[in-house]
C-alpha cells in the first residue's frame, strides 16, 4: 500500500479552501495555515493540523502547497526566516498554485534552489465551483521529476493537467489566458450594449452570440450570468486588474507591446472607480450601459 505524502497547505481563500478540501477528502494528511486563522476550522474538523505560520506549516511535511492572493502574499509565505522554504526539509517539494508574476516566481525559485527544495509553478484555471468539483485546469512548470511526483495531487484537484516547461512557462501562460478572458468580457460588454441600443431582446442576444462564431467557452460559461444579470463575483474586476498589471509589467520587462491589454486595463479602473470593483468582471456591460444612457426597466 502506497503511503500518501504529508502536505502543508498555505492559503485558504476562495480557491484555496475547496482545493484543500479535495485533498483532505482524498485521504491526505494536511497541516494548514491561513493569515485569517478562522479559515482553518473546516479542515481541522476533518483532521488537519493548524499551524501558526507558513514556516511552522512547512516543518516536517513532504510537500508544501501555497494558494495566495498576489506577489506580496507569496513573498510573505515563501521567503524569509519564517517562510515555507527556509523551514521545509531538504528535498521537500514546494508548489505554488497562485497567479503571480514571473519576477516573484524567479525569486522563489532561487531561494528554493539554495535551500535544496524542489519548486513547481502550478497556477490554475477555473472557478470556485470547478475547484470544489476537482475540475480545475492546472498549468505546471518546473523540474520534470517534481511534476511527475505531484501529478497524483493535481489529479485530485484538476481535470486538465499540463506540464509546459522547466522554468516560468506556467506563469506566462496563466497570465496570457487571463488577458484573453478579460478582453473577452470587454468585447462582450461592448457588443451587448450596442445591441441593446438597437432594440435587441437581452436574453435572445446573449443566447445567439454564445452560439455564434464569436462564442467561446468563457462566453458560454457566463451565459446565465449575463441573462440573469447576476454579477455576484466568480472573479472580480479588481482581481482582473491585478492580473492585467502583472501581465503588463512582465511584458514591459521583456519589451513586448500589449496595446489591447493596456486599453482594457483602463476599463477595470473605470469599474473600480465607479464602485464595481468587487463585482464580477463581466459586469463591465453595466458600466457601458451607464455611459450610453441605456435605461433598463
Amino acid at each position: 500500500m502506497t503511503t500518501l505524502p504529508n502536505i502543508a497547505w498555505i492559503g485558504l481563500g476562495k480557491m484555496g479552501l475547496p482545493m484543500a478540501h479535495r485533498l483532505a477528502d482524498a485521504g491526505y494528511k494536511l497541516t494548514v495555515h491561513n493569515r485569517s486563522m478562522d479559515k482553518c476550522a473546516e479542515l481541522v474538523a476533518k483532521g488537519a493540523k493548524e499551524a501558526a505560520s507558513a514556516g511552522a506549516a512547512a516543518t516536517g511535511n513532504d510537500i508544501v502547497i501555497s494558494m495566495v492572493a498576489d506577489d506580496s502574499a507569496l513573498e510573505a509565505v515563501a521567503l524569509g526566516n519564517n517562510g515555507a522554504i527556509a523551514n521545509a526539509a531538504k528535498g521537500a517539494l514546494f508548489i505554488d498554485m497562485s497567479t503571480v508574476s514571473p519576477a516573484i516566481s524567479i525569486r522563489v525559485a532561487a531561494a528554493a534552489a539554495q535551500a535544496g527544495v524542489q519548486y513547481l509553478r502550478s497556477p490554475v484555471n477555473g472557478s470556485v465551483i470547478q475547484a470544489a468539483a476537482g475540475g480545475l485546469g492546472i498549468l505546471s512548470s518546473g523540474p520534470d521529476d517534481a511534476f511527475r511526483s505531484a501529478k497524483p495531487l493535481f489529479e485530485v484537484m484538476g481535470g486538465k493537467i499540463f506540464y509546459i516547461g522547466a522554468d516560468e512557462q506556467a506563469r506566462y501562460l496563466k497570465l496570457s489566458i487571463n488577458i484573453m478572458i478579460g478582453i473577452t468580457a470587454s468585447m462582450m460588454g461592448e457588443a451587448l450594449a450596442f445591441g441593446e441600443a438597437g432594440g435587441l431582446d437581452w436574453a435572445d442576444m446573449v443566447d445567439i452570440i454564445a452560439s455564434s462564431a464569436a462564442g467561446s467557452p468563457v462566453i458560454n460559461y457566463k451565459t446565465d450570468t449575463l441573462k440573469d444579470r447576476d454579477f455576484r463575483p466568480a472573479f472580480t474586476a479588481r482581481q482582473m486588474a491585478k492580473d492585467f498589471d502583472l501581465a503588463l509589467t512582465s511584458a514591459a520587462d521583456a519589451n513586448v507591446p500589449l496595446p489591447v491589454t493596456a486599453l482594457v486595463r483602463q476599463q477595470w479602473n473605470a469599474m473600480i472607480g465607479t464602485g464595481r470593483g468587487e463585482a464580477d468582471f463581466f459586469a463591465y456591460v453595466e458600466l457601458l450601459e451607464d455611459l450610453a444612457g441605456i435605461k433598463r426597466s
